[in-house]
């Protein structure tokens, strides 16, 4: 089934449409959040706001190539978020732009980014790992299923929820299944519908989805999620290299493994590829993993 032949696609619409920034001055735009029940903005929002700011600001016919963010203090869903661009250099292949977020007087998020002309070169890229196709197997809500009774009737709702991200892990998620693994782990991903044309929007989608589980594969081998209330879990940088265009509304793997946690901090490693096997773009991400009791 492709993309948008059948799943509803009201939530991914919602997600379209917080990232349609109202545009205040030149170089300054205003974002909000989702009328949710959150302690703190999801990151990948901030990423993909901030990178609609960012892009906005360069000629159409440069595409991203890279980013580069920090996550300085947690956002405030109940209030907007200013985001102001410096347009750091306009060069004959490459633009540069720095973003800044801004809450209550004071930077939540401080963002960089690179776009490039259209080149050719040399051309090489790692091998999709052998997985499952996406369509053998469950869905998110089918995967909660068997949980709903033993987390209560607030997970029972929030578990059937639509996404705007159909998002189907491999394996049991961390925060359900909390046995202690190996950490590293593979989910297709793709935008629950189906989106415009749009290049920009497109890996905007893509920087919104590589927050939503990145930063699980560090906790694996410990046996705990984020979830557990035993660890303070919070992404304090994220990088983003893409190599090659692909679609947001087709099916995606993405390969996570983590390379090290220590002291209070967990690095992980994701690669995403199309489902022809073509390496599209590299994450890496390093998070807070701080014990809130005595290990």
């Amino acid at each position: 089934m492709d993309a948008g032949d059948g799943p509803p696609q009201d939530a991914l619409d919602d997600l379209i449409q917080l990232l349609d920034l109202e545009p205040l001055e030149v170089n300054l735009f205003r974002g909000q959040s989702p009328a949710e029940n959150r302690q703190r903005v999801f990151g990948g929002q901030v990423a993909g706001q901030a990178l609609i700011a960012a892009g906005r600001t360069v000629d159409p016919d440069r595409v991203l190539h890279s980013l580069h963010a920090y996550f300085l203090r947690p956002g405030d869903p109940e209030v907007p978020i200013i985001y102001e661009v410096d347009r750091i250099r306009d060069g004959r292949s490459f633009t540069t732009r720095r973003v800044v977020a801004i809450q209550h007087g004071k930077a939540i998020f401080n963002f960089a980014a690179s776009f490039q002309i259209v080149e050719d070169g040399p051309n090489h890229g790692d091998a999709m790992p052998a997985v499952p196709d996406p369509e053998t197997l469950p869905t998110m809500q089918e995967r909660f299923a068997p949980y709903r009774d033993k987390y209560g009737p607030e997970f029972a709702e929030w578990s059937q929820r639509e996404r705007p991200i159909d998002s189907r892990p491999i394996e049991v998620p961390a925060w359900l299944d909390h046995t202690p693994r190996p950490p590293h782990q593979d989910v297709w991903i793709r935008a629950n519908g189906r989106l415009p044309d749009d290049p920009l929007l497109h890996v905007c989608i893509v920087a919104y989805a590589s927050d939503l589980t990145i930063l699980d594969t560090a906790m694996l081998p410990h046996g705990s999620s984020f979830t557990d209330g035993e660890f303070q879990v919070a992404s304090l940088d994220h990088a983003m290299w893409f190599h090659r265009p692909f679609r947001a509304d087709e099916w995606l793997l993405y390969h996570q493994r983590s390379q090290s946690a220590s002291g209070a901090r967990g690095i992980a490693m994701g690669t995403i590829f199309t489902r022809t096997g073509e390496l599209v773009v590299t994450v890496m991400q390093e998070g807070l993993m701080r014990p809130t009791a005595p290990q």
